[in-house]
């Protein structure tokens, strides 16, 4: 067994929740995002321009021709347009206008996914809602590997609903495989989108080149059909919205796209393994970060405004995101330079107000006995984290179920993998179909997602913008039938904090608050079979 210095750990999980850190000392006078921005000035390249009011004026276009650039792209319901120049004025240009809030470059602003993340009640239940549901099997040829799924009681859940097709989830992510044998029946083509340029262009484009977003969504649905896995939903529809490339960066241009593109496509539920913007933390006091937040903000509300329930996994750092004190992490795509930063410094989307934020823990149970270990990599915050879901942990969390500590869920065939399950099923498009183990929070979040879908297709009505179930609802569905767990003793709490303290403040993890809500657990372990039952 390879031993990891922290050094190594940090390499380990390079990208969007960790990078290779030199620490650079702390930024006095200029951001050092605006330092970067400076240094490509010149070069073609995209930018966010920020309206203050939420609507895009009607002679736009004129006026970025006028600062020297082009419209790329128009957000009217959100105030946002994506425009492109070569002019190194361009920006000071657009900002003169009375009407523009703020703008940015985006060409630095860029996020990477890691290589790896890292009581029952009355089976009667409530009154069902008014979508068509039917059972599902836990069956398939790789379920008993699927020890995450049993932690959290999808196979019981299953036995009532495994979901609505009348329900589709958008996993805002790198795409996913089209032709994975386990997740094409439940695709919905003509709602996936490529957002990459910021311009929506719909369909097979969306197809995965990473291998993130097929992971993430084989958590979510894969379908019961007899080989592979079963997602959390495996009967519901699921739509690629690909904000992420082959290299796993996130623009924030892509991110706005993505959720204006759930919001007026009638996305039930989004999952969001990422944190966006190549500032882990988002400070509102700084004139180029407020821009590029500011726009993604508006446009997760937008989309919640909608009825899409936003699902955000909480981060791989080992961070506490209501008390940061450092950010060693950003910008992630360049140097990272360390700076201090407060409460005023936000990490989006996971802490936008009405986001449900998943921690993760892995297979094994606390010395009490009462609940499970987080994962030693996973960031937490008495006010960001709603609820824990299995997310693996190769430390601390290898089990007689959970052989590796990992999440095992789908992957396209043609993409590494370090620790993967091949089957062959004669399938003509995918004769060899592949399923990854990974560990992180970005596999914590689409169990939440998976759960929240099968809640609006078990009680969904007809009292909300998009038809079936309000976003405040289905918070309150996931927080109320949770699993309480308590912070866990001080001596695991060191041992944890001993093996991979804080990656931003080299600090303790330490948990704040009582079982019934703190800041490793939030309410408590994600429970699917008491979210279907829930008598509200």
């Amino acid at each position: 067994m390879i031993k990891r210095t922290r050094a190594s750990w940090r390499a380990h999980f390079a990208g969007r929740f960790g990078v290779p850190v030199a620490l650079l000392g702390l930024v006095t006078g200029v951001s050092p995002l605006t330092a970067t921005v400076g240094a490509q000035a010149g070069t073609m390249q995209n930018y966010i321009v920020l309206y203050s009011a939420s609507a895009v004026p009607a002679d736009a276009s004129a006026s970025m021709a006028k600062a020297g650039g082009s419209l790329v792209y128009s957000y009217p319901q959100i105030g946002v347009v994506i425009a492109k120049s070569d002019n190194a004025t361009f920006r000071d240009a657009i900002v003169k206008d009375s009407r523009v809030d703020g703008a940015s470059a985006t060409g630095a602003f860029v996020t990477k996914l890691p290589d790896e993340q890292a009581p029952a009640t009355d089976a009667a239940g409530p009154p069902q809602g008014d979508l068509s549901n039917s059972p599902a099997t836990d069956a398939d040829t790789l379920s008993p590997l699927q020890w995450d799924m049993r932690q959290i009681h999808t196979p019981e859940a299953h036995a009532l609903t495994g979901g609505s097709p009348a329900v589709l989830v958008g996993d805002i992510d790198t795409g996913i495989d089209f032709h994975h044998p386990d997740l094409r029946q439940n695709i919905d083509v003509a709602d996936s989108v490529n957002c990459l340029t910021g311009t929506p262009v719909p369909g097979l484009a969306a197809q995965d080149d990473n291998g993130h977003g097929t992971h993430t969504a084989g958590t979510i649905a894969a379908a019961a059909n007899g080989f592979g896995i079963v997602g959390v939903a495996p009967n519901v529809h699921i739509a690629a919205i690909k904000a992420g490339d082959a290299a796993g960066f996130f623009f924030p241009e892509a991110v706005v796209c993505a959720f204006v593109w759930a919001g007026t496509h009638g996305v039930d539920v989004t999952n969001n393994s990422y944190f966006a913007d190549p500032f882990l933390f988002n400070c509102r006091n700084d004139p180029v970060q407020r821009a590029i937040w500011k726009a993604e903000q508006r446009a997760i509300r937008f989309a919640m405004q909608q009825g899409t329930t936003v699902v955000a996994a909480e981060g791989n750092q080992a961070d506490d995101l209501s008390h940061p004190t450092l950010d060693a992490t950003s910008p992630d795509n360049t140097n990272p330079v360390l700076r201090t930063v407060h409460n005023d410094c936000v990490v989006i989307p996971v802490e936008i107000p009405g986001v449900i934020g998943a921690t993760a823990d892995g297979n094994t149970k606390q010395a009490s006995g009462q609940g499970y270990l987080k994962s030693f990599y996973s960031s937490f915050g008495i006010s960001t984290a709603d609820v824990v879901a299995p997310g693996g942990d190769s430390r601390f969390g290898i089990t007689a179920q959970a052989l590796n500590g990992r999440v095992l869920s789908t992957y396209p065939p043609n993409k590494p993998c370090a620790r993967s399950v091949k089957e062959d099923i004669g399938d003509a498009q995918e004769p060899t179909v592949v399923y990854c183990y990974l560990q992180g929070t970005s596999m914590a979040s689409p169990h939440v997602a998976g759960v929240a879908a099968l809640i609006i297709s078990e009680f969904g009505n007809l009292n909300s913008p998009n038809g079936k179930m309000s976003p405040g609802a289905v918070e309150a569905y996931i927080r109320q039938t949770a699993d309480p767990q308590p912070c866990p003793s001080a001596a695991e709490q060191a041992a944890l904090s001993a093996s991979f303290p804080s990656l931003d403040t080299g600090g303790p993890q330490v948990c704040q608050g009582g079982t019934g809500n703190n800041s490793w657990y939030g309410a408590g372990q994600l429970n699917a079979f008491s979210a279907v039952t829930h008598k509200p």
